[in-house]
């Protein structure tokens, strides 16, 4: 197919075939997860006639079936999931899996010969503060003795998430430990402000996305505001091990976030709001569902697509598995049917998102923040933090904490403090080895070196990223190059396969990870060549972790550092 010649814009050929796949790409999705559900056999077998039966190309349907977990993975009558992300690594050192494996006497990756039941590994469930965890069905189980629960030989535990307000004010947990309902904020909004005035209220508050690339939001909405067709999504796919704001906003605010929604779609002229949630998140997808009934029923949202005005029409889409479809324009793929892999830009969302329309994708704690800062004002919010990264974070702290659970601090508040006056240090005393935060790419600090401020600069500057903001600790019973191995794993089976800079190189790294020499002479090429060359920030963020490790480690980890 031949591309235009003019930068940054589509081929007119290209956004027809867009706009077709679009159009069943919804269809196609909701298809393949019915056949997965009902069949133990491989997506070959059934993937390219569910293409077929929605009236695409039978690559069409493989193209998903074979790149998605959920639809890829076998499925027995029983399917369980288990967590092998960090924080469940960290409590355990993996041994859990092997005792899981013996429990419901299948190997991880198969169904067992009768078809009852299948194993799955994941990468985060959100249970982080719990650990180890799985979801058997959709019931969570956590932790140590996880296999016994599976087993049935204990009672079945899952705690639902410590959640605690340290700025007086709280504005992402105003509804949780304040019982504020961000509804309100939204009907005075609708009733008596302009767009513009929701824009100018969050230009001013200098709220930038938290979901980790950190982008002005009012830069983002100004640029599809007025433009037909404009779309907003919220991303909810939080897959960052280590985090589980999301899941806690979600699950137990989700007023919040679709009034934030709201606001969002208000302020760019959209008429079509989408709220795409993690799998592994179901009691996620059920509650923001009701939610959006009720708000539906009490005329804040619209009830279809063709009603929408000023009062958007809202959706909420399950994801399928995989990490790297919680970058933007992954999403996006994922959206239309498509394999999640990221692509190029530009061109960019905005000018060129969902079913080719102007495109905002907001994370969803980036957007629980809007009906705070609408209804106090820009300024107020942006008096909190840091003069250059206004406002609060929630930062989520793990299972090897004395204290674990989702913390509510403002920009700039020393990593220290958090570490021990909000999380009380760890557990039974330990002491801190290293700290990973912002999950698997965002790095690592050693627990010597908490002088550093909880901003995206500081920690940038040691190495490290503010990402999510998910604290995981590590104590003396980690093996560092067991760590090592775990952060290279995550990266090989998590990498989209768009490019080859990443998907040779994580591969490359986890064979050098799995020995315990040296890195070799080639691998500062080979992490040269992702860092610079890699399609998206996944590849490109696995080197500056892998370094950041090694920082931590010291002489542990020597010659990885490069």
């Amino acid at each position: 197919m031949r591309m235009s010649g003019e930068p940054g814009r589509r081929s007119d050929a290209l956004r027809e075939l867009t706009a077709r796949r679009g159009g069943r790409g919804g269809l196609l999705s909701a298809a393949l997860e019915r056949a997965r559900s009902v069949t133990a056999e491989g997506p070959s077998e059934w993937a390219p006639q569910v293409a077929e039966a929605v009236g695409l190309p039978h690559a069409a349907g493989l193209g998903p079936a074979t790149f998605f977990a959920d639809l890829a993975a076998p499925r027995g009558e029983r399917h369980v999931r288990v967590c092998t992300a960090t924080a469940c690594f960290a409590a355990r050192g993996g041994q859990y899996v092997a005792e899981v494996e013996r429990a419901l006497g299948v190997l991880a990756g198969t169904v067992d010969e009768a078809g009852a039941t299948s194993l799955q590994t994941v990468h985060c469930l959100g249970y982080c503060y719990a650990g180890p965890a799985a979801l058997d069905g959709t019931l969570p189980r956590t932790g140590p003795d996880l296999a016994d629960q599976l087993r049935g030989r204990t009672e079945p535990r899952a705690p639902g998430i410590p959640a605690a307000d340290t700025t007086g004010a709280p504005v992402l947990l105003a509804g949780i430990v304040g019982g504020q309902d961000a509804w309100d904020v939204w009907r005075a909004a609708v009733t008596g402000l302009r767009p513009d005035d929701v824009q100018q209220e969050t230009a001013a508050s200098g709220l930038r996305g938290r979901g980790g690339a950190g982008f002005p939001v009012a830069d983002k909405w100004a640029a599809v505001a007025g433009r037909p067709g404009a779309v907003v999504v919220a991303n909810g796919d939080e897959g960052d091990p280590g985090s589980y704001a999301d899941r806690l906003l979600m699950e137990e605010d989700p007023e919040r976030v679709l009034a934030g929604l709201a606001l969002a779609c208000f302020a760019c002229g959209a008429g079509r709001g989408i709220v795409l949630v993690r799998s592994e998140y179901p009691q996620a997808m059920v509650r923001l569902r009701r939610a959006v009934a009720r708000a539906t029923e009490a005329g804040d949202l619209a009830p279809s697509a063709g009603a929408a005005g000023p009062r958007p029409f809202v959706e909420v889409v399950e994801g399928a598995g995989s990490y790297v479809s919680g970058e933007e324009t992954a999403l996006i793929a994922r959206l239309e049917g498509a394999r999640g892999c990221a692509r190029p830009r530009p061109p960019y969302p905005t000018d060129h998102g969902l079913w080719d329309a102007p495109t905002v994708v907001n994370n969803v704690e980036t957007l629980a923040a809007v009906p705070w800062i609408v209804a106090h004002g820009g300024a107020s919010y942006a008096r909190r933090g840091v003069p250059d990264e206004t406002g609060t974070k929630l930062v989520c702290l793990s299972e090897r904490f004395a204290r674990p659970g989702a913390y509510e601090v403002e920009l700039g508040t020393p990593m220290g403090e958090i570490v021990t006056r909000f999380g009380g240090g760890l557990k039974d005393g330990r002491e801190l080895v290293a700290l990973q935060i912002g999950g698997p790419l965002g790095g690592f600090l050693a627990g010597t070196a908490l002088d550093v401020p909880l901003t995206t600069a500081a920690l940038t500057a040691h190495g490290a990223a503010l990402g999510h903001a998910g604290l995981v600790a590590f104590d003396a019973s980690t093996d560092p190059y067991e760590l090592l191995r775990h952060v290279w794993e995550f990266a090989a089976d998590e990498s989209c396969g768009a490019c080859s800079p990443c998907r040779l190189g994580t591969r490359g790294g986890l064979g050098l990870a799995q020995g315990r020499g040296g890195p070799g002479e080639s691998y500062e090429r080979l992490t040269r060549l992702m860092g610079e060359a890699s399609l998206c920030a996944f590849g490109r963020r696995v080197p500056a972790a892998v370094r950041s490790l090694a920082r931590a480690y010291g002489s542990a980890l020597e010659g990885w550092d490069r």
